[in-house]
């Protein structure tokens, strides 16, 4: 559902005072000033104001408020649950029981004016396709459209985002490009990469040298199946001295709820690492914080989980990890990255050793060849090998088709 005009809902509790534009007085509002009571749009205070009396309505309504993400909210009634998320003005809610969601809108719907927009198909540029067999979540008309947008509607397809032999540097003498097309083209992909992962790594390396792009630099739908069992897991791997401009590492992580890919990252780190190993340990620490966070979530939702797996191919990170004693080979690593210890310790994680072919997060770090980009994507959930849906292949075919011209 959308609320229409949701910022006048709120009502604001510090006096503001507001005086007509220019050319706007008149007989029956004349040149005076005006002491609000309710929030308008361009004030700063509106979203605060808007946000708490939707907040106060839902908490009377009976519903809790998540104890990680305070725009969720949960209603239980008898065995049946209703789940409301909130992004401004937009709202997406669900339940077991029809006659609770019913209930709510109508409740929502005599409280606020609303647009009841039906079953979730489109949401903040994201297409969603629901069925038995699972939900299909896919980015094809923007992707289509960012195409047009930059004149690459006729563009052929590749087979991976960027060639192994790839290496960007500053390039500090080669023929400068529109730094404002650049930009454009990384922060339109950046939000692509919403359901598109396999693109993750290439558009964060690219977007590391917007400040002076060169032609070198522009040179350069997941799927959630209803029948996936849901036990938490995450995978951590890491390139060492990966950049050539000041050799810092770049941590990948990924995070599934059973076969489901949920949650990723390709992020340089922030301090230049010494060995393969205290890169892996970095990456791994980073994997753990959004484990830790991804858990205290789930729990809003009443599942429970135990030691949590997060699989590791560096056999000496993990021993690192598990060695209580902070030997001389450990002393410079920054003390933040050490509560990966700790919580293996206190057995919220379990570090696990996964061969390097199977390490999932290797897709987040650097380049790959075809075939092994090929077989992790896959394994990411973003190819539909197996589901009986002419439709989304379609889609998956019509968002590959020309998209990684943007970078290449």
């Amino acid at each position: 559902m959308d609320v229409k005009s949701a910022f006048p809902n709120g009502f604001i509790e510090e006096e503001v005072y507001v005086r007509q534009p220019p050319g706007f007085e008149s007989a029956r509002f004349p040149d005076r000033v005006y002491k609000l009571r309710k929030a308008l749009y361009g004030l700063k205070q509106a979203p605060r104001a808007w946000y708490a009396r939707l907040k106060s309505f839902l908490l009377k309504f009976g519903f809790v408020m998540g104890s990680v993400d305070k725009t969720l909210f949960l209603l239980s009634r008898g065995g049946d649950i209703l789940i409301v998320q909130i992004y401004i003005d937009d709202i997406i809610f669900g339940g077991s029981s029809h006659a609770l969601v019913s209930s709510f809108a109508e409740q929502m719907s005599r409280k606020f004016e609303m647009s009841l927009m039906g079953e979730l198909q489109f949401f903040l540029g994201l297409q969603i396709k629901q069925g038995f067999e699972g939900t299909f979540v896919h980015q094809a008309k923007y992707t289509r459209d960012i195409l047009k947008k930059f004149n690459m509607d006729d563009s052929k397809p590749m087979t991976t985002p960027m060639s192994t032999n790839t290496a960007l540097d500053a390039d500090e003498d080669g023929e400068a490009v529109d730094q404002k097309e650049f930009r454009g083209m990384i922060g339109s992909l950046l939000y692509l990469t919403a359901t598109r992962p396999d693109i993750q790594f290439a558009v964060c390396l690219c977007a590391r040298y917007q400040a002076s792009p060169r032609t070198s630099h522009r040179q350069a739908g997941l799927w959630y199946s209803s029948g996936s069992s849901l036990f938490l897991r995450g995978f951590s791997d890491a390139d060492h001295a990966g950049c050539r401009i000041d050799r810092k590492s770049t941590s990948g992580t990924c995070q599934l709820l059973g076969t489901s890919l949920v949650s990723w990252s390709s992020r340089k780190q922030a301090s230049v690492s010494l060995s393969t190993t205290e890169a892996e340990y970095i990456a791994a620490a980073s994997c753990c914080s959004q484990l830790l966070w991804m858990k205290a979530t789930l729990s809003d939702f009443g599942l429970r989980f135990g030691k949590i797996p997060l699989l590791v191919d560096s056999t000496s990170a993990i021993s690192v990890a598990k060695n209580p004693v902070l030997h001389s080979r450990t002393k410079h690593i920054d003390v933040r990255f050490h509560f990966l210890r700790d919580h293996y310790e206190k057995g919220d994680i379990d570090l696990v050793h996964v061969a390097s072919e199977n390490q999932l997060a290797d897709i987040f770090t650097k380049p790959l060849e075809f075939g092994a980009f090929v077989r992790l994507r896959g394994e990411l959930g973003l190819q539909v090998e197996g589901v009986d849906n002419a439709l989304i292949k379609g889609e998956i075919e019509s968002q590959w088709t020309g998209l990684i011209a943007l970078l290449v």
